[in-house]
This record gives C-alpha cells, structure tokens and sequence, in this order.
C-alpha cells in the first residue's frame, strides 16, 4: 500500500502534543496533588462503571468491535483514494477544501479565512484538532477570541487552564472550583451562585447565548468524514455543537485526515460504539451531519481543513498505524490505572491516556532519550485493559512494546543509559546457572529488608531509582529451585 498523501516531505507533527518534561517527573508532581488524585479516581470510576452497564445491554457488541475494526483498517488502507473522493464531492456541493501539512499551516489557513469575513470572534464546538494545532493562542495573537461553546470546554478557557482528558476535558475541577472560576470569569453572573450542577449549567448557558446568537463564524471539529458524499458528523451531548453548526454564516471545519469512513452506512457501526464507549449512553442526544452549502438554510460558507501533521508518518508504520483507528472515545482512559493516578497533564499531549501514549510520540516523532513524548510509551502497566475497552479494538499494549523496542534500538550504539546496564547485568547473571543460583541465595537479604511489610521501600543507588516511585516485593521464603527439589525427589 502506499503511504504518500501528497506532502512532499517529511512534516513531523507540531502544536500541543509535545509537553516540556518526561512523563516521570510530571507526574510525580500530580500525584503529589490529592485532590486532583480524588476527583480523578471520583469521575474516572463512575464513567467506567456506566460504561460496563451500558455495554453489557448489546448482545453483539464483540461483532459491533470486530466491524468497527474492519472499517477503520479498510480506511488506512485506502487513504489516499478516500481523501480525493471526499475533497470532490465537498467541492460539488459548495464546499471549499483545504490541505495543511502541520499545525502551522493550519492555523494560518483558519487564520486567513476568518479575517476574510471580517469578524473578529468565533465560536468553537469541542474539537481536539484544534487543541492540537494550538488554534485559539495563534486566533488570539492574530487578534480573534475563540470562544469555547462545550460546558467542559468552557471551564478550561475560563480557569486558563489544559484540559487533561479527551471527553471530559475538565475531569481534574470539582464542582467547588467550578463554581470559583465562574464568579472570577464572568461578568454578569450571579454572586450567590451555589456549586449546584443545574446552577452552574444555566449560568454557562446564559453567557453562551450572547455569543452563539452574535457570531458570524464558528469553527468546529468532525468526528466523521464521509468519502462517498462529503458529509462530516458531529456528535456532542449540550446542544452547543448544533448552535454552532447551523448559526453562523461561516462555517470552517479542521478534520485529521484519518476521520474518514467511506460510506454513509458505515458511520451506522459508529454511531453505536461510540456513544456507549465514552458517555455510557445508548445514543448521543445530538447528532450533527452537513454536506456543503444550502441556499438559506444553515451557513452559506464553508469550509473543510485537512490536517496530517505527523498522520502520514503513524500510517507509514505496519504496527504502529492503528493508532489512528482512534474515534476519540476516551475509554482507554477510564479503565487505566496510570492514568487514573497521573492525571491527563503529566502526559504534556492534548491526548493523554493509553492512546496518548502510542500517538503523541508517532505524531511528533522523537529526538531521543531526553525527548519528553520518548517516555510516554513506558507509562503503562501493559494490563492490557485498554484494550479490552477500546471500541476498535486497538491493541495499545503491543504498540507500547513495539515503540518501546524502536527507542531501545534507536539508543544502541551511545553510552549505555541505566536501563541497559541492568538488561546486561541481568543478561550476565542469567546466562549461567550458577550465576543464577548465586544470586538466588544473595536475594535473601531482601527479605531481610522487606520485613514484616513484606516490601522493600527503599534501596540504595542504583536500587532507589526503582524504590524511589514504588515499592518491591520481598523475595519468596522459597526459591523455584528448592520448590522443585522439595517436591520432585523423583525426578533428579
């Protein structure tokens, strides 16, 4: 298959997928951080919960998987031929298409078409296109405020802050805070305002109306991209994505090029998976389609951006590509117990969790050992429960391997890292068996340390750079050798 999408060269992915330190030291500081800790552990157990309920009523949903599976790898397959389809029949039916190789381009494009209508505001339906190119910091130095319209959304604008999960980007603020960062953003709010989440929502409301009825362009997302009709699909649970999408006069859309599907009837499996996968719910309230321009109905200008900035460097590799499989469900995240504990920020992307892990450093490509995204595919315990839950039934785990294994080859032929000293100094001691049986007897002593606790807290340099973020088992009273002798004297 060819992977060429028609960039001439190599464009590694840029804007915010890429954090400033390793996922080791962002994240000690967040589990250092208890109530980031509790309403994490508080709104990841209650989604993941729902999500097992929700699942358990569709018989199929195991063929719903495998189907879902399917389409995206036909997708990937037949990219290039799917984007040209798609970008003729947006332009047969009024629409305007443009390609941009990396988050720069981008931005410049959506830049030039909003200073084009002459507004100077946009309003925004949740899209992690643009929190990955960084779109509303660049709108905001070229003099555009992007407002955004999702609740979770809003809350994150508002407090300046990042969002740390892919659905819920605000999962890390309890209602309390909440409630703070409204009376401190918004200037016509009630003062009394209790932390009540009718109160809140409705104050949230009465702030976007202003703004939904007033702007001329949005900006917004697409969860889907049709190829046989050019039609893009929004789906969204508030309204806001609706409001956005009909209002305007202008409509501009940044799409990842891997949201394609190919036929209308494929976003049937869709449709399914997705809703129950991330919200828990049999069916999203709002489901938003357009195809081009209506006379007189909805915007009359419109706009499609298809973005690659790194994509066609992930689909070039055989293991790695199905990361772009990802239909932004946020499952993964749920069910990890990394991330449950870390938080969405220690992993410094825009896309955190175990998908975050295997796409950021695809996206991005990395420069080498101190390379903040090279750490991410060693945050994971490979418990394999991404998987389980992944609608399209990504195989996170193997991925995590496979980049893992690239970064160790990458780094063969410098000075050894820690890492490779104790692979080789494991390598010695298992290559003889009275190395082996020598160092059996010496791991009595950690018994010795462990104590009564039965685990080793703390251990001298180079042992604290393991006992430094967790503890080790004490050795077994009995080793495999003497279980074997004890109970196979017949056998020697």
């Amino acid at each position: 298959m060819t992977t060429f999408l028609g960039s001439p060269t190599f464009h590694a992915g840029t804007g915010n997928i890429r954090g400033t330190e390793s996922f080791p030291d962002a994240a000690r500081k967040s589990l250092a951080d208890t109530q980031l800790r509790a309403n994490l552990g508080a709104a990841t157990t209650t989604i993941r919960n729902k999500r097992i309920a929700a699942v358990a009523e569709v018989d199929d949903w195991e063929e719903l998987r495998r189907a879902g599976s399917a389409l995206k790898s036909q997708v990937m397959a037949r990219l290039p031929e799917l984007l040209v389809q798609f970008e003729e029949n947006v332009t047969a039916r009024g629409g305007t298409v443009h390609w941009a190789r990396d988050s720069e381009e981008a931005n410049r494009i959506i830049t030039d078409l909003v200073r084009a209508t002459g507004s100077d505001e946009v309003v925004k339906v949740k899209s992690m296109a643009t929190q990955e190119t960084g779109l509303n910091e660049y709108l905001e130095v070229n003099g555009i405020a992007a407002i955004e319209t999702d609740l979770a959304e809003l809350i994150v604008q508002l407090g300046h802050d990042k969002p740390s999960h892919i659905l819920v980007p605000a999962i890390h603020r309890n209602r309390a805070e909440i409630r703070e960062i409204f009376l401190k953003s918004m200037p016509d709010i009630d003062a009394g305002i209790t932390d009540d989440p009718r109160a809140l929502a409705m104050a949230a409301r009465a702030h976007l109306r202003r703004k939904f009825l007033s702007a001329r362009v949005a900006i917004s997302g697409a969860n889907f991209g049709v190829a046989e009709t050019g039609t893009l699909a929004v789906v969204e649970s508030e309204g806001n994505g609706r409001m956005c999408l009909t209002l305007p006069d202008t409509l501009i859309t940044l799409m990842g090029v891997e949201k394609l599907v190919p036929a209308f009837t494929d976003l049937e499996v869709f449709m399914q998976l997705l809703p129950r996968s991330s919200t828990a719910e049999r069916m999203n309230p709002y489901t938003s389609m357009w195809t081009g321009v209506h006379p007189g109905d909805g915007p009359q200008n419109f706009h499609v951006v298809l973005l690659d900035n790194g994509r066609t460097n992930v689909l070039a590799d055989d293991v790695g590509r199905s990361a772009l499989h990802c239909i932004r469900c946020s499952a993964c995240l749920n069910v990890c117990p990394v991330y449950e504990r870390a938080g969405g920020h220690a992993y410094g992307s825009v896309y955190p969790g175990p998908i975050g892990a295997i796409l950021s450093p695809q996206l991005t490509g990395t420069t080498g050992h101190d390379d903040p995204n090279a750490s991410l595919p060693y945050a994971s315990t490979l418990c394999g429960a991404c998987f389980d839950a992944c609608p399209v039934r990504i195989d996170i785990p193997s991925i995590l391997v496979h980049l893992r294994a690239e970064q160790v080859d990458s780094e063969r032929h410098g000075l050894p890292g820690g890492q490779d000293l104790a692979m080789k100094a494991a390598g010695f001691v298992m290559g003889s068996e009275k190395r082996f049986a020598a160092a059996e007897t010496a791991s009595r002593i950690g018994r010795v340390l462990g104590g009564k606790k039965g685990r080793i807290t703390s251990l001298p340099y180079p042992g604290s750079k393991w006992t430094s973020s967790r503890d080790l088992p004490s050795p077994p009273k009995e080793t495999f050798r003497q279980w074997w002798a004890r109970t196979h004297e017949d056998t020697e």
